[in-house]
């Protein structure tokens, strides 16, 4: 993803330096309708517009494993891309877990193709089976959210992306280089709102499941998520979870799911938490990089802890209803002096990566080659698609800025919720990260409040092993745990997919996450340490000789 000149955006990879144009692959013609799309009815009468992108040769290529993917058409004007992938290993018992990327306005396939999904795209802009796939243990869904991202949108028309704010141009004002997506960003601009609409889109597509795809029984649950998704992570389980009960009781129809799983990589979960450790990082980082001079970081320091800094203006949103335009005024001018003066420094000084301190600021880890490859006529086709990709929308971003969302305190809070209930959760983060970096994703697993806090708090580290070789460190106690990541950026499953999918596996499975030890107690949120029983999972996961993981001290 590209992030902004004007601001570093949560976008999950490259660096800071332009705006995200989407103009690179540019098209001086319209793309073409895509021909072969079948249509579901719903009983709740939502349209789900799809096509199988495996059987024309677009990704999962495993023999045996389906592929969808298309619209759910909630209502004229709503209309969200999805794609569905079955696991490559029973899918009719496999959990379904729906993975999101952050930004705000930035695409799940960017997280598909750049790191879990099951393909890869090459320089050639040709794709490869990613042998570490999440599919390998469930069935996936990314979906584009909100409204606006990706493939999804609200109406298409001709035009093209003005070259510094990304906003769409209509035709008539600068000529025609794509149909896009036109959307009115604000109908969809705080953290809340989009938990709201991602749920009436993920009850949709579940209708429509069974015809879908009628081999898939099970229903249990899984919400992963990365970057800005420490706030989509926590909200949209936490209003999902509220839904489903009224679903349980009989008090709305709808497709009951069994709550299993909520993942975050590399999440901004609390600014308040998060923000004293932009600084500390910035010259004390796992790899003893110095990235400012002591001028900046103590600016930056001073700037999180001065009267009317960082920390007083946080508290002043926190202190609001966060409804009126004046909340929201007092929430935005907050986010804005945070990031500007604590966090935005390094950006401005550093010369290094937003995504990964050990890279340059202008060396992108990952590439973004699959941009290149959903341009293609076939691709889109395949898909069923007939509009210009967008993998990161501007317009998304400042109306989320314009509102504060950035600094709401109500993240954590629903972390907490969440910490109560019989399901399991994952802190994940690269320890090459900036913009997220793990020194505040660990403040935030030791400040949270739950039951095991203080158990938690005490149980300390343990080395992260994948057959003989350490990735990373553990903290778990009951339900919740936190892992660093060694020798990864942003996008841990780029970087270390195999830790990444072991991750996921043990996560989802129940398994001690440590050494992948089957737990003997029923249930997550049980009152002590684990005792294990055997190891890792009934399915055989792919492993790479050679793969290293380097532990850094800090």
């Amino acid at each position: 993803m590209r992030t902004s000149a004007l601001i570093p955006l949560l976008l999950p990879l490259a660096a800071a330096s332009s705006i995200p144009l989407g103009t690179e692959f540019a098209r001086r013609q319209l793309p073409n309708h895509p021909t072969g799309v079948k249509t579901i009815k719903t009983a709740n009468n939502v349209t789900i517009r799809y096509k199988e992108p495996g059987k024309e040769g677009v990704c999962e290529q495993t023999p045996g494993v389906n592929s969808y993917s298309g619209y759910v058409d909630l209502a004229p004007n709503v209309h969200t891309f999805f794609w569905f992938f079955e696991a490559r290993h029973n899918p009719e018992t496999a959990p379904i877990t729906l993975w999101l990327n952050g930004g705000p306005g930035s695409d799940s396939l960017i997280g598909l193709f750049e790191e879990l999904g099951p393909c890869r795209v090459n320089e050639s802009y040709q794709t490869y089976l990613n042998p570490h796939s999440w599919n390998e243990v469930s069935n996936m869904l990314f979906i584009s959210q909100p409204l606006g991202t990706g493939f999804s949108y609200s109406e298409e028309k001709a035009g093209s992306l003005d070259p510094f704010t990304g906003s769409f141009v209509p035709a008539d004002v600068a000529g025609v280089e794509g149909r896009y997506p036109v959307i009115n960003a604000t109908m969809i601009d705080t953290t809340n709102l989009a938990a709201e609409a991602t749920w009436e889109v993920l009850q949709g597509f579940l209708g429509a499941l069974p015809k879908l795809d009628s081999k898939i029984r099970s229903k249990s649950f899984n919400l992963w998520t990365e970057s800005y998704g420490g706030h989509y992570g926590p909200a949209f389980f936490d209003h999902f979870y509220k839904e489903n009960k009224k679903i349980a009781n009989g008090s709305v129809d709808g497709v009951q799911l069994e709550f299993n799983t909520l993942g975050i990589i590399n999440g901004i979960i609390d600014e308040a938490i998060q923000a004293p450790h932009y600084p500390e990082f910035a010259v004390h980082n796992t790899y003893g990089i110095e990235t400012v001079n002591k001028t900046v970081y103590d600016y930056m320091k001073f700037a999180n802890s001065m009267p009317n800094g960082c920390q007083d203006q946080v508290a002043n949103c926190k202190a609001t209803n966060r409804t009126s335009l004046s909340d929201l005024s007092i929430c935005t001018e907050a986010a804005n002096m945070c990031r500007d003066n604590v966090e935005s420094p390094y950006y401005t000084f550093s010369g290094r990566g937003t995504y990964d301190i050990r890279h340059p600021s202008q060396d992108p880890t990952p590439p973004s080659y699959f941009e290149e490859y959903l341009a293609k006529d076939s691709v889109m086709n395949a898909l069923g698609v007939d509009l210009n990709y967008t993998s990161s929308n501007s317009e998304i971003y400042y109306a989320f800025q314009q509102t504060g969302d950035f600094v709401w305190p109500n993240f954590i809070e629903d972390l907490e919720d969440i910490l109560t209930r019989p399901v399991r959760v994952a802190l994940i983060y690269g320890d090459a990260d900036y913009i997220c970096n793990w020194f505040g994703g660990q403040a935030i697993s030791l400040a949270a409040k739950h039951p095991h806090s203080k158990k938690f708090k005490d149980s300390g580290y343990a080395p992260f092993v994948v057959d003989g070789t350490e990735y990373g460190e553990t903290r778990e106690y009951g339900n919740f745990s936190f892992t660093r990541v060694y020798e990864a950026g942003h996008e841990v499953p780029y970087y270390q997919p195999i830790a990444a999918l072991q991750l996921f596996n043990r996560t989802l499975n129940g398994w001690e996450l440590p050494n992948g030890l089957k737990k003997l107690t029923s249930g997550f949120g049980s009152d002590g340490p684990a005792t294990a029983t055997h190891t890792e999972s009934s399915v055989a996961l792919p492993t790479a000789s050679g793969v290293v993981g380097m532990k850094r001290q800090y």
